[in-house]
């Protein structure tokens, strides 16, 4: 136990080691293994790790740090986040490991060493294997019976009378004949086989580059109604290395919901006479037991374990892969381009129940609300033509958003026809979601969920950032898949989207909701809620400095959030900025050397020009600060979003009927997947451009021809009634 001890402290995996050296090598560990695998420079990444463990969000590490991190954006610093924190979680892992095998007596200083060495977490759990607590199984029994010394024996391969030596193991007890003890002692060799580590990952590879994937349905399900959408899957085989995540999700759903069954397999004879090359040596009867305990280590053992460790393999990277697109599709969406301030009537559009309109004032407050019946037989179109330019012109409607779900088509054109103001389609993704949440209801205590619904419908066109932060990211509409992926990485992953997202728009501290407040960097739900409650005991915030009389929020705080917090009108015009308080007196001595003040170097382009920026260069502050800060001063307190466009379906096609191959009509991008775009050309079904069919050339990314909410052109390549499909191309000529 002493022993094991002193293996525990002085194990440089020991991530809480109170042993400040030993910390100290774990850090330059990690950054080495860090910089290697995403091959970036092992100082900035060392920076990164020190700036995470001090509390430092990715955007303010990306944003404010950039001499530490060598100019690291986002992304790399999220990659470098995830692998940091894998390797505290493999470091404890490897902790927990040594301390098992050392209570067993079995931690050679050989063992330790690899151990301590390996940093890759499969070989890691191979090592273990071994020594890991496990049910009883037949070796275990085989040893309990004393065979073990036997397996070793028939392991060495050179005994040619095995029988012989089997007697002796013969009692009348548990071993009954000779061939009992041989067959216990292959039990024995089985397992052994199966968990050495070389046997092991020869397989892995195996499955890797060899597997077929095979999709077969459950016959008794055939005819389920449920099943259609995976007729694709009903008899499928493909090589797993070309098996896409998406298809891989697919046929996993189908297999979750019963109707597909899945599997992975590689040729078993290939793979059992590699195992055999491995193990075999000579052709003796040794020989030829060690071959048969290896054939049944392959199909008793291993070919099921590693079947499903790979499928858990590719799942991991099917999940990886999307979760990117989904996380890219909201990066998009939340980046929507705003209308702004404008008086705004929002439109739930509906036939039966008809459409719940409502007004909101230019910050968007609930003026009024109503129903209007454009659609038999509660209604006509003439009579809610006029009833929504009575609503538009009482109200000041400066524009007016519809939902695109159900008569979304019907209601914009009858809106178009009052001639109010200009009409917006927007997405009524997770508008029922909100509506119903409790956010909604502590909003909007007396209106029921229509109301609230149509309510961010219409907020959402004047800032589609600030209403969606209020939905769960997943209720959003803009992956696939989202059910079936690992939730805890899925929503790491969406967090962290949403929050990249709001601090690279930055947020108006006079008038934001305690929930966009949340994203900011440095703040969270409590310090956005305090906030919140400052702002109504004390009246709007005048300067950034104010923020420190918050409850709770401390110069750490402090420091994450301010630079991402904008007040418009601020004494201090720098309060209304990017630039960080932390570089206000930088600025103002750049004013002091122009002659000017800061209000007037921001108004002053030739004033800015002249500013001579290696003049302020020091240890702490390089280009790449001061070049953020003169962007800043050219355009203060921008928005990086676009303006808002509205956009018409063509006038000849309303249904699926209308129409016809070759067809060339606009559409809307709704949806990007890995094998391409979703389009909406309003006929109530979306149709699919395939990757292959977004350009004249090779695309290896929609992302590279196509935007979430893009308008597009789009050719009617095959219509497909029966399965309501549509097969569309951006392809010229």
């Amino acid at each position: 136990m002493e022993f094991v001890y002193i293996c525990r402290v002085n194990s440089i995996t020991s991530i809480k080691n109170k042993n400040q050296k030993t910390r100290d090598m774990d850090t330059t560990i990690f950054a080495k293994i860090i910089a290697e695998a995403l091959q970036l420079r092992e100082g900035a990444v060392a920076n990164t790790m020190t700036l995470l463990d001090e509390g430092a969000t990715i955007p303010f590490i990306a944003r404010y740090r950039k001499e530490r991190t060598g100019g690291l954006d986002e992304v790399k610093i999220g990659q470098i986040s995830d692998q940091y924190d894998r390797l505290k979680e493999l470091a404890k892992r490897k902790e927990t490991i040594i301390k098992t095998i050392g209570e067993q007596g079995k931690l050679t200083p050989e063992l330790q060493k690899q151990i301590e060495t390996t940093w890759n977490a499969t070989e890691l759990e191979d090592l273990y294997l071994p020594y890991k607590p496990r049910r009883r199984t037949r070796a275990q029994v085989a040893r309990e019976q004393g065979l073990e010394p036997l397996a070793q024996i028939i392991m060495l391969q050179r005994e040619r009378n095995i029988e012989a030596v089997a007697r002796r193991f013969v009692n009348d007890d548990m071993i009954e004949t000779p061939e009992d003890a041989i067959a216990g002692a292959q039990d024995i060799i089985a397992e052994t086989i199966s968990e050495d580590a070389q046997a092991r990952q020869r397989l892995r590879t195996t499955f890797m580059r060899e597997a077929v994937i095979t999709s077969k349905v459950v016959k008794a399900k055939r005819d389920d109604e449920g099943a259609a959408k995976f007729r694709d899957y009903f008899d499928f085989t493909e090589p797993l290395r070309r098996c896409s995540g998406n298809r891989l999700l697919a046929m996993r759903r189908g297999e979750s919901e019963g109707f597909l069954r899945v599997k992975l397999s590689v040729d078993d004879d290939r793979a059992m006479e590699r195992l055999r090359r491995q193990f075999v040596r000579g052709y003796g009867p040794c020989s030829d037991l060690v071959s048969e305990a290896a054939d049944d280590a392959y199909k008793r053992l291993l070919e099921p374990q590693i079947e499903t460790e790979t499928a858990a393999a590719v799942k991991v990277k099917a999940d990886e892969e999307a979760i990117g697109v989904f996380a890219e599709n909201l990066r998009q969406l939340l980046l929507d381009a705003p209308l702004g301030q404008k008086r705004v009537m929002g439109v739930d559009p509906g036939i039966r129940t008809g459409c719940k309109v409502v007004c909101l004032d230019a910050q968007g407050n609930l003026l009024h609300h109503e129903v209007v019946y454009p659609f038999p037989p509660r209604g006509t179109r003439l009579q809610a033509m006029l009833q929504f330019r009575d609503i538009a012109e009482k109200y000041h409607a400066e524009a007016i958003a519809v939902g695109n779900g159900t008569a979304s088509r019907e209601t914009a054109e009858i809106l178009r026809e009052a001639d109010a103001a200009t009409v917006y389609v927007v997405s009524e993704d997770g508008a029922s979601i909100y509506s119903a949440s409790k956010i909604a209801r502590d909003e909007f205590p007396n209106e029921d969920v229509t109301v609230r619904g149509a309510v961010s419908i219409g907020r959402r066109l004047m800032d589609p950032l600030a209403e969606l932060v209020k939905i769960d990211p997943k209720s959003i509409g803009v992956g696939q898949y989202q059910h079936d992926v690992d939730q805890g990485k899925l929503k790491k992953s969406l967090d962290q989207t949403v929050e990249s997202c709001v601090n690279l728009v930055g947020v108006n501290l006079n008038t934001a909701s305690q929930h966009l407040l949340t994203y900011v960097s440095g703040l969270g739900p409590t310090l956005a809620q305090n906030i919140v409650d400052y702002r109504r005991d004390n009246g709007a915030f005048t300067s950034r400095a104010q923020l420190k009389k918050v409850a709770r929020l401390g110069p750490s705080a402090y420091e994450q959030c301010a630079g991402f917090l904008r007040i418009p009108d601020a004494k201090n015009p720098l309060d209304n900025t990017a630039v960080h308080p932390e570089r206000y007196a930088l600025v103002e001595q750049m004013a002091k050397d122009a002659g000017c003040t800061v209000g007037e170097l921001i108004k002053d382009k030739e004033r800015q020009k002249g500013i001579d920026l290696q003049r302020y260069v020091t240890t702490e502050v390089g280009m790449p600060t001061l070049t953020d800060i003169m962007r800043e001063l050219e355009k203060p307190g921008r928005d990086p979003r676009g303006q808002a466009e509205t956009f018409e379906f063509d006038d000849n096609v309303h249904e699926l009927e209308d129409l016809k191959v070759g067809m060339v009509l606009p559409g809307i991008v709704t949806n990007i997947t890995k094998f391409g775009c979703f389009v909406d050309i309003g006929v109530h079904q979306d149709g699919l451009v395939h990757i292959s069919q977004l350009a004249n050339r090779y695309v290896s990314d929609p992302n590279e021809v196509v935007k979430l909410h893009q308008h597009v052109e789009v050719r009617v390549t095959e219509v497909d009634l029966q399965r309501r499909r549509i097969s569309l191309s951006m392809r010229k000529g």
